[in-house]
């Protein structure tokens, strides 16, 4: 089995699961209960959220809440900052946040959307042109979930504040957390990450926030999270995160170099007369978008399910529509958005496989579209 969907989840990295394992085993106990042992998981929960979050955050100012997911992360985001006024997103948005946002218009928020360009990115000049003086809070996704394009947030989240200093501004970077080198500055005041994507366990996710943003729990219960997420924290999977993340950055650039590898091969080797190449030069290297020319994705990520080669149609959290809105949005006709796979790496794929997918790729594509000739 070739596994090429690792921007939906990735294989949860052994090592960091066998390190965390006696946090289930041994040292099980509840982090807010007052006797030692308690007190002490407490404490390496503590060690671990300053540790992952120090991978980009280099100063004082942030702190970070502990989710069950990037979604929980993102709705937390948009629903603390954004239920007066206007909220300003980008129509390339992950679902966590698109969907929010349509909820929120129905309690009373204005929602505006910024155009994409070709490859997935904001616009910036449709972004900046929404901004007004009633703007609570804008939301800019890091790296494109189905795309790869990457945002520069840094330079969009200085521009937001230019124009409205009181505005909030979040970015979704669970596609970018462990994947790219940058660190947040003082305008990002909201950071989403997530476990999953970079070898942790699904099941834990978290929010770096500016500590002097005041936000409103989704989760009411113990006081937990500083009384902004209720429930006892899941530290297993918090620890297994720490070390997953520790192990991801160590290796930044050595990966970011071997994607890169992979994503160019499969770029070259696959067919121009049966694929279009979606994702640009510039994007993310963990992600590679194409469409099949005149042949409906669906039906060939099911052929090469068949084959053994794994990979995906876009967002995992939109599998359920036929055409992807972020494609759309990007200028692809409908026949183009159907044809739509994402493929998406991992430093532990090899080049034999990419070879091989490349391979399956191509003739499987040919077999469709002769039998619908």
């Amino acid at each position: 089995m070739i596994y090429l969907d690792n921007a939906a989840t990735t294989r949860p990295d052994e090592a960091a699961v066998d390190k965390a394992l006696k946090y289930l085993k041994e040292k099980f106990f509840n982090p807010s209960s007052l006797y030692r042992e308690g007190f002490e998981v407490h404490r390496e929960m503590e060690a671990a959220r300053k540790n992952i979050m120090a991978h980009v955050v280099k100063n004082d100012k942030y702190e970070m809440i502990f989710t069950s997911c990037g979604s929980e992360a993102d709705n937390m985001a948009l629903f603390s900052c954004a239920r007066r006024g206007n909220l300003v997103i980008t129509k390339g948005e992950h679902a966590a946040i698109y969907n929010s946002a349509a909820a929120l218009s129905k309690l009373g928020t204005e929602v505006r959307y910024a155009e994409l360009n070709a490859d997935g990115s904001v616009n910036e000049d449709s972004l900046l042109s929404l901004i007004d003086e009633d703007t609570r809070l804008v939301s800019v996704i890091h790296v494109n979930n189905e795309t790869g394009a990457i945002n520069n947030i840094l330079d969009l989240s200085a521009k937001v504040k230019k124009k409205n200093s009181s505005t909030v501004f979040h970015s979704d970077g669970v596609q970018a957390f462990g994947k790219i080198p940058f660190n947040l500055d003082n305008c990002i005041d909201l950071y989403t990450i997530s476990a999953h994507k970079i070898g942790g366990i699904r099941g834990v996710a978290g929010l770096i926030k500016r500590k002097s943003l005041t936000l409103h729990p989704l989760i009411y219960g113990g006081g937990q999270e500083k009384g902004l997420r209720g429930g006892t924290e899941n530290v297993f999977s918090i620890k297994q995160f720490e070390y997953a993340a520790e192990k991801k950055f160590s290796m930044l650039k050595h990966d970011f170099n071997a994607v890169q590898r992979l994503n160019a091969y499969l770029r070259n080797a696959l067919s121009s007369e049966l694929f279009e190449i979606l994702s640009s030069e510039n994007a993310s290297p963990y992600i590679l978008s194409v469409s099949a020319k005149g042949l409906r994705g669906e039906i060939l990520l099911h052929m090469l399910n068949d084959e053994g080669l794994i990979v995906g149609t876009g967002s995992a959290c939109s599998s359920k529509n036929r055409y992807s809105r972020v494609m759309l949005a990007c200028g692809l006709n409908e026949k183009r958005a159907d044809g739509v796979l994402r493929l998406s790496f991992s430093p532990s794929n090899t080049e034999e496989e990419v070879k091989e997918a490349a391979s399956l790729l191509n003739q499987c594509a040919q077999l469709l579209k002769e039998r619908m000739q």
